[in-house]
C-alpha cells in the first residue's frame, strides 16, 4: 500500500507519463533524435585501384547536409600525414579522404609515380559513387585536391585530368618531373636518373613496396615532359590554385608554377610562404587558418 506522499509521487509520475506519449505521438520525430542525428564521424575502408585495395579513411563533417570534400593526398614517403589539417577542415564543414597509394604504407600492390596518378583517380571515382556519396554525406560535385610534397605533384597531375576537380591546394609541391626533365637537359639521362634516385633513397623508401630509386627515377624520366608542371598550367588556367611554399628550396619552381598560370589568365591563383621547413613543424597552425580561409572561398 502506497502513503499519502507516496500515492502523490505516483500521480505526478503518471501524469508525467501521459504527457510524454501524447507529445511523442503529435511529435513522432522526437523518438528518433539520436537515430537520425549527423555527428562527425570517422569511416574507414579499402578503395580498388586496379586489382589492389587502398586503405582509407573519411572524416566525415557534422550535418546531414552533402558536405564538399578534400582528398588530401600525402608526400613521399608519406610521414608527415597532415592529419591535423584534415580535423580542422572537418570543424570547417568538410568531409576529408585520406588514403595510402598501392605499395604505401602497407596497402597492398607496388609503388610507382605512374601508379599514384591512377590510384588518385581511383579515389576520386570512389566518392563519385552515388551510394558512396550518400553514406559519407558529401557532395561528389564539389571535389578539392590538397597535395603536401609528392602529393601537390599528384594533385596538379589529377587535376590536370579531371577538369571537374573545384580547385587545388599545393602545400610545398615537389615537381620531380620537372626536376628530372632539367637534370637530363643538363646532362645525359643515364646520370639524371641514377641522380634522382640517390635523391629518392635518401628520403626513406621503407614504407613503400614492389619499388626501387631506380625504377621510381626511371618512371619519372619517361614521363618527364607530359608530368612536369609546365605541362598542366593549360589544363589548370580556370580554376583555384593556392600555392604554399616554405624553406625548404622547393619555392621557386612553385612560383614559377603560379606565375605561369597567372599570365595564362587564371585571376584565382593565390600564394603563400611560410618561414618553416618542408613539413611546416612550426608553423602547423598558420598553415591550416591559411588553408581554411582559402577552403572557404572555392565554390
Amino acid at each position: 500500500m502506497l502513503s499519502g506522499g507516496d500515492m502523490t509521487i505516483h500521480a505526478a509520475f503518471t501524469r508525467f507519463a501521459a504527457c510524454l506519449l501524447l507529445c511523442l505521438a503529435a511529435f513522432p520525430a522526437c523518438a528518433h533524435v539520436d537515430e537520425t542525428e549527423a555527428k562527425a564521424s570517422m569511416e574507414t575502408m579499402q578503395i580498388p585501384s586496379h586489382g589492389s585495395l587502398m586503405n582509407a579513411l573519411v572524416y566525415v563533417a557534422a550535418g546531414a547536409e552533402p558536405h564538399p570534400v578534400v582528398i588530401l593526398l600525402h608526400g613521399f614517403p608519406g610521414n608527415e600525414r597532415n592529419l591535423d589539417l584534415a580535423q580542422d577542415m572537418r570543424r570547417a564543414g568538410w568531409d576529408v579522404l585520406y588514403f595510402n597509394y598501392r605499395g604505401s604504407w602497407g596497402a597492398p600492390g607496388d609503388f610507382s609515380f605512374s601508379h599514384g596518378i591512377e590510384d588518385v583517380a581511383a579515389a576520386i571515382a570512389y566518392l563519385r559513387q552515388p551510394e558512396n556519396a550518400k553514406r559519407l554525406r558529401l557532395d561528389p560535385s564539389r571535389v578539392v585536391l590538397v597535395g603536401h610534397s609528392m602529393g601537390g605533384f599528384m594533385t596538379v597531375q589529377a587535376a590536370a585530368a579531371d577538369p571537374t576537380i573545384k580547385g587545388i591546394a599545393m602545400i610545398s609541391a615537389a615537381d620531380m618531373a620537372g626536376t628530372i626533365a632539367q637534370m637530363q637537359a643538363q646532362g645525359s639521362r643515364a646520370d639524371a636518373v641514377k641522380n634522382m634516385g640517390a635523391a629518392l633513397a635518401k628520403e626513406g623508401m621503407a614504407p613503400l613496396s614492389g619499388c626501387t630509386p631506380e625504377s621510381l627515377a626511371t618512371d619519372l624520366a619517361d614521363h618527364a615532359t607530359a608530368w612536369a608542371f609546365r605541362s598542366k598550367v593549360g589544363a589548370l588556367k580556370d580554376r583555384p590554385a593556392f600555392v604554399i611554399t616554405s624553406d625548404d628550396g622547393l619555392a621557386p619552381a612553385d612560383d614559377a608554377f603560379a606565375a605561369a598560370l597567372r599570365k595564362a589568365g587564371d585571376k584565382q591563383v593565390t600564394t603563400l610562404h611560410l618561414p618553416t621547413d618542408h613539413s611546416y613543424s612550426d608553423q602547423r597552425t598558420e598553415l591550416s587558418r591559411a588553408v581554411l580561409k582559402w577552403l572557404a572561398t572555392v565554390k
